[in-house]
């Protein structure tokens, strides 16, 4: 992806949101398809899966939840495991909004917990892109159903509610921020996504942008919870990619786990 060149009169206008990101020239629609990307698995050429009952009588033990995971392994190359977290985590993430549901959500982007701290076992894998140094966060954890869909129908609002804001980072000033719906496939009993955009300026006069995923979807009595973010490109292909095969993966897992019981 190039992005046409920015200038620093987009900031001294109050940082509009609109231009900042309308500058880097990034939509989840418009983005080139990585290597490994094949249009038969995309989400809107793959048929559409079973919905899982709601009701699963027995929670994941830590081992299940560890087997239920996307891993490196599913991405194939560049992806790898983490060399570890990058610093727009908290330079960029760190920040203060006026708006009480636009400060949740900056919360939840820096703790990658959308559902709050998971209720029982749980599994975590963090991986990083290679090429474009992307990092993808992908969890499993039990939580109640209940408390799953209150947080999915609270992101379902944020489009409407923050699509367009202005935060105060610890490190890179203010940003503008953007927020709008990502489709996800149907899995799971109930999903949204999210991707956010951050854009502003560094200290030495550099343009930033940060692209975030968030997507999180509720299998039963258990929850996925992805952050697909970088500096770079972040294919909207791999989230949705990622959530399909993990939703299905844990789907069939919890079958397995009904059946030995």
């Amino acid at each position: 992806m190039t992005r046409p060149p920015a200038t620093r009169a987009l900031l001294a206008s109050a940082l509009s949101v609109t231009a900042l990101l309308a500058a880097a020239g990034c939509s989840a629609e418009d983005e080139p398809r990585p290597r490994w990307f094949s249009a038969s698995a995309s989400a809107s050429g793959a048929s559409p899966a079973v919905e899982q009952p709601s009701g699963s009588g027995a929670a994941l033990t830590e081992a299940q939840a560890q087997a239920a995971l996307v891993t490196a392994a599913d991405l194939g190359e560049p992806w790898g495991p983490t060399r570890g977290a990058r610093t727009w985590r908290d330079g960029l993430l760190k920040a203060t909004t006026e708006d009480r549901d636009c400060q949740r959500l900056l919360d939840v982007l820096y703790t990658e917990e959308p559902f709050g701290a998971p209720k029982g076992p749980q599994a975590t894998s963090a991986l990083d892109d290679g090429d474009t140094d992307a990092q993808l966060r992908y969890r499993v954890a039990a939580h109640p159903p209940a408390d799953v869909d209150r947080a999915l129908d609270w992101m379902r609002s944020l489009p409407g509610r923050c699509g367009e804001f202005t935060a105060a980072t610890t490190r890179h000033g203010v940003q503008g921020v953007e927020v709008r719906e990502l489709p996800l496939p149907p899995v799971g009993d109930a999903r949204q996504a999210l991707r956010v955009m951050l854009a502003g300026e560094t200290e030495e006069g550099e343009l930033t942008y940060l692209t975030m995923d968030l997507a999180a979807v509720r299998v039963g009595e258990e929850a996925i919870s992805l952050t697909n973010a970088g500096l770079d490109e972040v294919y909207a292909e791999v989230t949705q990619q990622a959530v399909q095969l993990g939703a299905q993966r844990l789907a069939e897992i919890r079958k397995q786990g009904r059946a030995q019981i």
